[in-house]
């Protein structure tokens, strides 16, 4: 029965196929007003469903991918302060002082939850970042090997403990224990490079590095110099067998902590035992080539010769050989034109391509008396055009001056072409990345704004003005100032209220300069009503800031900022708020002039205030101002006075002609 049913269900399937393929074939072949070409590409279409089906690898996405994505969707906010300020709206910095102190008050925290990280490792075991990030976790700062042993003097060279590393190796040699030429090498490394000296801790760590917010100080200026016989040449001269990689830590110490004399002495040595240098050490000889000449001839000579050296020597120079060539040549006086362009060309013909590093020396070069004779852009044209649309990454530490640099020679030559050519290239990928730290971009920023200033149409200007402030960075009161004249040269006066409030949002009220320009902006000449009742209400709002209102120092005042805010205040029809600034002159010790007194009478006349022309010409008569009479015979034949104010300008008429 089993059977039966098996045999049934055999015969069921195979007549079903063959039911099946006949109707396909007769739907294939049915006419519905087909032709030939349409039944050709069923067939083949038939013929494809045949094959087999290919799915495609499996892609790999990277951890970080969706963020990447998410990332590429958003810009950057014009309005908004920079992205490391947003966790704390409080701590939105509004002035260039306050990014300075928020920035080091960040880094500050930073540090100390880093020492108390590291100080106690035990209580930071847990990792629940998913992807891991190292920066997060304890490093090991302190010392876990006490034994003398090479071990430990390599944990004492990894930490960087010069002192302790030394120490280490002494006792090692007292033990008779060998030590290997790489562990020798890491620690001659070490002392030369901190100069046998223990170096700063802060400076050890990932904030350290960055250095985000760097302020000048003396001390960043000054370099250490080279300890004489200190442990790095007593522990070489221990050694009986001296290779490159000894000569290269020593030269490059020497070199680094200014003993340049020392490191070609010591080169010389070097090949009188007839070791082969490597590309390292002439990288530091180059830099150091022009400190032993004193002629820019010589110093050239002395690069070139390293240069033939490493030829013989068969060292293929790289990107860093020819910028510290070009870096050197930045003191080789007259000739470094020359050999700057010929150096760059040798790049070009080695296949080296050249870093914006490379390109700020050549730029520096032709361009270090641009201010005065050399007002051409060709150069920097040239490369701008080689350059365009290009993104760049860092390969040299000079590379984030480049921007600044070529901004600078478009203010000197008031090129705005080709300061937007620039601006273009920044734009181009994150090629922002290389303006540098905030100071550098502070710099180039204000170059740039000060070139839309001068050369741009207002409306442009105020176009970057919004795209740039504050989300990028914090004009200086120099930058506020030419906006000011940007705004005059265009006859946009009537912003200036807005720009004042401006100046206040980034902390610029209490340059008195900068006040000072505005307020004689307001009062050179007179506007529309509206216009005026708007500068009315900021000259107030500065004569709040010369009376230390605001909480800080206030202003000094000076004669031009008490006239230009009574003109303002006296075109606006405040005659009131006018008398009272009148009244501020003698008590700072300043004289009103004469055309403003002229200028209140005439509004006197105007309201019909016969009583406030009798006090001004009594407020001339106290300023002993020889316009007395002439005021007083002007109120007596304009206004309609009674016999007591009649009598008291009579008076003073007649005194200041009898002192005449």
């Amino acid at each position: 029965m089993a059977a039966s049913g098996r045999h049934v269900g055999h015969c069921i399937q195979r007549n079903g196929r063959f039911v099946i393929n006949n109707l396909e074939q007769l739907w294939g072949y049915r006419s519905f007003g087909w032709t030939p070409a349409l039944r050709q590409q069923v067939v083949e279409a038939n013929k494809e469903s045949t094959e087999n089906i290919v799915i495609p690898r499996k892609k790999t996405w990277s951890k970080e991918a969706v963020l990447e994505a998410l990332a590429s969707t958003v810009g950057r906010d014009p309005t908004a302060y920079r992205y490391q300020f947003q966790d704390d709206s409080y701590l939105s910095p509004r002035t260039s002082t306050e990014f300075k102190l928020y920035s080091v008050s960040q880094e500050s925290g930073r540090s100390a939850a880093k020492y108390f990280i590291n100080s106690n490792p035990k209580f930071f075991t847990k990792d629940f970042a998913e992807p891991h990030i190292p920066c997060l976790m304890p490093e090991t700062v302190s010392l876990q090997l006490e034994e003398v042993s090479e071990e430990a003097l390599k944990e004492r060279i990894s930490l960087r403990k010069v002192t302790a590393a030394v120490d280490m190796y002494d006792q090692l040699l007292q033990a008779g224990t060998a030590i290997s030429m790489e562990t020798t090498h890491d620690l001659l490394d070490l002392i030369s490079l901190y100069d046998d000296r223990d170096p700063d801790m802060q400076d050890l760590g990932e904030e350290g590095k960055r250095k985000r917010v760097k302020f000048r100080q003396a001390s960043d200026f000054v370099n250490t110099t080279w300890k004489e016989n200190n442990n790095a040449e007593r522990i070489f001269n221990l050694l009986p067998e001296k290779d490159t990689r000894c000569y290269s830590a020593l030269i490059r110490g020497m070199v680094k902590h200014e003993a340049h004399g020392k490191a070609f002495s010591m080169y010389t040595d070097m090949l009188n035992n007839k070791v082969t240098a490597d590309i390292h050490i002439y990288h530091a000889l180059i830099i150091a080539a022009p400190n032993v000449q004193e002629k820019s001839s010589e110093k050239w000579d002395l690069i070139a010769e390293l240069l033939t050296e490493m030829n013989q020597q068969k060292i293929r120079p790289n990107l860093t050989t020819f910028n510290c060539v070009l870096k050197s040549l930045r003191r080789c006086g007259p000739l470094a034109r020359t050999k700057a362009l010929q150096t760059l060309n040798e790049m070009k013909a080695l296949g080296i391509v050249p870093s914006l590093g490379s390109y700020d020396h050549i730029l520096s070069i032709v361009y270090k008396s641009v201010f005065s004779d050399q007002r051409n852009t060709d150069i920097l044209q040239e490369i701008m055009s080689e350059l365009e649309g290009r993104s760049f990454t860092c390969q040299d530490p000079c590379d984030v001056l480049f921007f600044a640099t070529a901004m600078k020679i478009c203010i000197g030559n008031k090129d705005l072409e080709l300061g937007y050519k620039v601006q273009s290239l920044l734009e181009v990928g994150e090629n922002w990345r290389l303006l540098g730290d905030p100071y550098q971009q502070s710099i180039y920023y204000g170059r740039f704004f000060t070139l839309l200033c001068l050369m741009e149409h207002i409306d442009v200007v105020l176009k970057w003005y919004k795209k740039l402030i504050p989300s990028l960075f914090y004009p200086n009161s120099q930058g506020l100032k030419d906006l000011l004249q940007a705004l005059d040269t265009d006859s946009r006066l009537d912003l200036l209220p807005h720009i004042w409030k401006d100046i206040c949002t980034v902390g610029h009220y209490n340059k008195s300069d900068l006040v000072e320009e505005l307020l004689a902006l307001m009062a050179r000449e007179k506007h529309s009503p509206e216009v005026q009742q708007s500068f009315a209400a900021c000259a107030l709002d500065i004569k709040r800031v010369f009376d230390g209102d605001r909480g800080r120092s206030s202003l000094e005042w000076s004669t031009s900022s008490l006239s230009n805010i009574t003109s303002v205040l006296l075109r606006a029809n405040l005659t009131q708020q006018a008398w009272e600034m009148l009244q501020l002159f003698k008590s700072n010790n300043r004289v009103p002039s004469e055309q403003l007194l002229e200028d209140f009478l005439s509004v006197c006349l105007s309201n019909g205030s016969p009583q406030r022309a009798v006090d001004l010409v009594q407020l001339s008569a106290a300023f002993c101002l020889p316009e007395t009479p002439k005021l007083a015979k002007k109120a007596l034949a304009e206004f309609d006075l009674n016999e007591e104010q009649r009598a008291v300008l009579s008076e003073l008429e007649s005194a200041g002609e009898s002192s005449d």
